[in-house]
């Protein structure tokens, strides 16, 4: 197989190794079901409960138990919100914004058919929310604010601590979809009033197929999948034991070299978009650059095409994005682009770079020296070039 320089790991991760191996045993020896009563497969509840744990310390939760394993991110979400609207059936809004994964903002269109009024708070050419925007939009029929704390196409970074002081003191429940932040910036939930946080496996070099929703203590909780008794009736459906154990290992080694790791990819991220910016005229970061995620840059290249760029890119051998991965089959410009006020120029040409801890100074030598030529010939033969 070609050595590919993988630069969008806010749409996947590679697995790490080290939870690879781990999972080995749970396909072959260790296949008990956690849920039966004989010790063969008490042995598993007890590698199930371990990488709750792991998650729980992760994160900085106050107890294991409030750790609810999920199929991915996206479960996570619509768990959250559907749990919350069904716990509190009388409050028939919703806030959240107009840059939401589709994950969430997808189910909040859905919901307006359905009878419930969304508010979509706007964004600057930032990305970032108008706190007061947030305040006013508060009223006595707010059922769940649900705003994320990493953004997946620009990495900006929402002030969720505000956020969520905001609606703890207006009695609403606050989500946050933490899918891209959660093992890139450090997160305490004991000191944080958050309610319900989304977590996924894949974006953390752990497998596809499993994420966490955590759920504080005290916080009204209605299962969206009914069924048997597993995750103490808050999740039915048998436990995907290889990857919970996997998501355990991942969080684990996040954890412990979480400093490290964030400086080296920062490092990298920023060689990476001063030698771009300074090689490639009429480009420019979309989004924030002091509030965001260490290892995420947007960058728009003005008069050219994104899909053009990708498949250029793709025959040097660099895997990038030109937005989320959930909406990247659609031809539509990038709605978290267009909400902040991009010029479309730029929304055409924009590509996300996002590095993991297997990136490396050659990866990002590589990208220099390749993409600025990419821009020019495709600007050479743009109708739109100059």
């Amino acid at each position: 197989m070609k050595n590919i320089v993988y630069v969008d790991n806010n749409a996947t991760t590679m697995v790490a190794p080290e939870a690879i191996e781990a999972m080995k045993p749970f396909f072959t020896d260790k296949y008990g079901n956690p849920s039966s009563m004989h010790t063969f497969g008490g042995r598993v509840h007890k590698d199930v409960e371990a990488a709750r744990e792991s998650v729980a310390s992760l994160i900085g939760a106050g107890d294991p138990a409030e750790i609810i394993f999920t199929s991915c991110g996206t479960e996570s979400d619509n768990t959250a919100i559907m749990s919350t609207l069904k716990a509190y059936p009388e409050k028939r809004h919703i806030i959240t914004t107009k840059v939401e994964h589709p994950a969430v903002i997808n189910l909040c269109r859905y919901m307006e058919t359905v009878g419930y009024r969304v508010t979509y708070l706007s964004v600057n050419e930032e990305g970032m929310i108008d706190i007061n925007e947030l305040k006013s939009s508060v009223d006595s029929d707010t059922a769940i604010i649900t705003i994320m704390h990493a953004n997946n196409e620009t990495g900006v970074l929402f002030p969720i601590e505000e956020i969520a002081e905001i609606a703890r003191v207006r009695g609403v429940v606050f989500h946050t979809d933490a899918v891209q932040s959660v093992g890139k910036v450090s997160l305490k939930m004991t000191d944080l009033p958050v309610d319900l946080m989304s977590i996924s496996g894949h974006k953390i070099h752990a497998p596809k197929g499993i994420g966490a929703l955590y759920v504080r203590r005290g916080t009204k909780f209605s299962p969206f999948l009914v069924g048997g008794h597993q995750e103490h009736s808050r999740r039915a459906g048998t436990e995907n034991v290889p990857s919970i154990v996997g998501l355990g290992v991942a969080c684990r080694l996040v954890q412990k070299g979480l400093g490290d790791e964030k400086a080296k990819v920062k490092a990298l991220r920023d060689k990476l978009e001063k030698a771009l910016l300074e090689k490639v005229p009429d480009s420019r970061i979309n989004g924030a650059t002091d509030n965001r995620l260490p290892n995420t840059t947007n960058i728009g290249f003005e008069f050219v095409e994104g899909e053009a760029i990708l498949l250029m890119m793709d025959e040097k051998d660099i895997a990038a994005s030109s937005g989320s991965a959930c909406t990247s089959g659609s031809l539509s410009p990038s709605q978290v682009l267009r909400a902040m006020g991009i010029p479309f120029a730029f929304i055409q040409g924009s590509i996300r770079f996002s590095l993991s801890r297997y990136n490396t100074e050659k990866d990002i030598d590589h990208i220099i020296k390749n993409v600025p030529p990419i821009i020019t010939r495709l600007r050479e033969i743009s109708p739109y070039g100059k």
